[in-house]
């Protein structure tokens, strides 16, 4: 038997109470709030189940036996432990003194099944038009940033929108835990490791990104901006690394803008605000916003907008091109939410007729120019 193998049956054994919630195909996340008391997230929205472990020893055996079998370790010392399951799923714990009413573990759990723009525009989510807008400007190199509060659908948007960039190209994908799988055969997949006790051979998001400029990328995919990195991000994208995607969390396409520009600020180079700000306008093409519908649970895309530079206050305009319009509910109470076209027209409309991709012109024809 494999390592592999031992790991996934010893989770089995100590994850148990919450198997059959791991197996369900409709549950997207588990939240054990305490041994007792564990939630779920089933087509977007929160239930109770009758689920739990049977002691507080139990819950944290479980968790202690994902953290030796990734090599790391949670105790009072560090009572936060980030691992993946062996089929993927993201795992979250932590142990008190910091989780003051009990031991908290939740899983997002890893879909087996990509999404593609079909299943999302299945889904409600995505317009024909706006596929075709968001196809084309992955064909211009345009740099994106993927928008979205907590539990969103940022990396799945993101996976998705993936899935157009041209097979010849070789790309690059970093991951502070691994959930992206894209269907091109000349990918290359980095994922942040945790140091040891000691505080060795840690490899952080930074890490990786400045590691990825010298392996001839012809595109990178950060799976999310959090810290220092987001400079040498930006700072790629605008000397030669064009094409870049990555997702952050925000609630307007302007505060993705500003969350940028204060994540690089972050970094231990020392720069101007202003210049930072500089930086983020002229490296992010659009702002892709999604939410998540807690009447009904869904999640969809709310807004394509266009980052336009700084205006004369040196504030960052955007110019949003799509914007979401509620029309009502479906019979079974789904919401009907359609993205519909601003008027706008962006800032490189000329672009697809110059760069030879007015073939894939259609559906945004008014769009762009002749």
């Amino acid at each position: 038997m494999i390592r592999e193998d031992v790991f996934e049956a010893s989770v089995s054994y100590f994850l148990d109470p919450i198997l059959p919630l791991l197996e369900d195909e409709s549950v997207t996340e588990i939240m054990v709030n305490g041994y007792d008391t564990v939630f779920v997230e089933r087509r977007g929205q929160l239930e109770l189940t009758g689920a739990k472990f049977p002691s507080e020893d139990a819950l944290l055996s479980a968790i202690h036996n994902v953290a030796q079998w990734v090599g790391r370790e949670i105790n009072e010392e560090h009572p936060v432990l980030d691992a993946r399951l062996p089929n993927g799923s993201r795992v979250h714990a932590v142990i008190p003194p910091s989780a003051r009413t009990g031991t908290y573990l939740t899983i997002r759990k890893f879909s087996r099944e990509a999404l593609t723009f079909d299943d999302l525009i299945e889904f409600g989510s995505l317009s024909e038009e706006a596929r075709e807008f968001i196809t084309i400007c992955v064909r211009l190199r345009k740099n994106m940033l993927v928008s979205g509060g907590t539990g969103t659908g940022k990396t799945v948007l993101l996976g998705a929108i993936s899935r157009v960039i041209p097979e010849e190209e070789r790309i690059v994908v970093i991951e502070d835990t691994s959930e992206l799988r894209l269907i091109q055969d000349h990918c290359l997949y980095l994922e942040a490791r945790h140091a040891d006790q000691k505080g060795r051979g840690g490899l952080n998001i930074r890490d990786l990104f400045v590691n990825s400029l010298r392996m001839r990328p012809d595109r990178i995919i950060v799976g999310e901006v959090r810290g220092g990195e987001a400079l040498d991000l930006i700072q790629s994208m605008i000397s030669g690394h064009a094409g870049s995607i990555s997702t952050i969390h925000a609630n307007t396409p302007r505060d993705a803008l500003i969350r940028l520009e204060t994540l690089s600020l972050m970094s231990d180079v020392e720069i101007p605000v202003y210049v930072a700000r500089t930086q983020v306008a002229a490296a992010i093409d659009l702002v892709l916003q999604i939410d998540r519908f807690t009447e009904d649970g869904s999640r969809k895309i709310t807004q394509i907008t266009e980052a336009t530079g700084l205006d004369k206050n040196n504030q960052y305009e955007v110019r949003p091109l799509y914007r979401s319009r509620l029309e009502g509910r479906m019979p079974d109470g789904r919401l009907i939410v359609n993205l519909e076209r601003t008027g706008e027209k962006p800032t490189f409309s000329g672009e697809p007729r110059e760069k030879g991709l007015h073939n894939l012109i259609d559906l945004t024809r008014d769009l762009w120019d002749e």
